[in-house]
C-alpha cells in the first residue's frame, strides 16, 4: 500500500507552477534549507483539533500520536492538536491569505514552508498546544507539555522539527513535532 505520492515529475511541475504563481524563488529549497516533501495519499481520521476541525494523519503517525497523548495524560499533561495533514493546495491557500493580509513573502516564508516543502504534507507532522498559553507561539516552550515532549516524544517516534539550532530559515517552532519512520525518514 502506497502512503505517499511519489516525487514525480508531475508533482514537481505542480510545485514549480505554484511557486511561480506565488513569487517564490526557484532556488527556495537551497535558500531555506528544506527538502521537497511527498504528499500523503492514505490518511486516517485523527479526530478533532483544538478548534473543532477534523484532522488526518498517516496510520503510523496516528498510532504514535494516540500512544503519546495517552502517556502524557497519564503524567497529568494535556496535549492538544492544532493541525496535522495539509495538502499542497491548502498550504498555497494559507500563503495567499497571508499575502492578502499584507504580509511580505519573506515574512511568510520564515514561519510557513512553501507549498511542497511542509512536513504537514506527509501526514506525519503535528502542531501541538496545551490548555495554557496561546497556540503556535514560542511561549509553548515554557509549558509542562513542552518539557514532557522534550523528554518523551522520541519514545513515540516524534521529534521537534525546528529547534533553535535548525538548519533552515524556518524559525524556532517548539509546537511542531513530526513522526519519523523506523529508518528516520519522514515518510519517503
Amino acid at each position: 500500500m502506497m502512503t505517499h505520492s511519489p516525487l514525480s515529475p508531475t508533482y514537481r511541475a505542480h510545485i514549480q507552477q505554484l511557486h511561480q504563481r506565488l513569487g517564490i524563488p526557484e532556488n527556495y529549497a537551497l535558500l531555506y534549507g528544506l527538502a521537497l516533501q511527498p504528499e500523503a495519499v492514505d490518511l486516517v481520521d485523527a479526530g478533532l483539533d483544538c478548534y473543532g476541525r477534523s484532522q488526518r494523519l498517516t496510520t503510523a503517525a496516528f498510532e504514535g500520536w494516540c500512544a503519546m497523548r495517552h502517556a502524557a495524560a497519564q503524567s497529568g499533561i494535556v496535549l492538544l492538536m492544532v493541525s496535522a495533514f495539509r495538502s499542497v493546495d491548502y498550504q498555497t491557500q494559507l500563503i495567499e491569505k497571508k499575502i492578502s493580509r499584507g504580509l511580505t513573502l519573506d515574512e511568510i516564508l520564515t514561519v510557513s514552508a512553501a507549498p511542497g516543502y511542509s512536513e504537514h504534507h506527509t501526514g506525519r507532522a503535528l502542531d501541538l498546544t496545551t490548555t495554557v498559553g496561546e497556540a503556535l507561539t514560542e511561549s509553548f516552550e515554557n509549558t509542562a507539555a513542552f518539557h514532557w515532549l522534550v523528554v518523551h516524544a522520541g519514545e513515540y517516534g516524534f521529534k521537534m522539527s525546528y529547534p533553535r539550532d535548525a538548519h533552515s530559515k524556518i524559525g524556532y517552532e517548539p509546537w511542531h513535532w513530526a513522526w519519523e519512520s523506523n529508518d528516520g525518514e519522514m515518510g519517503r
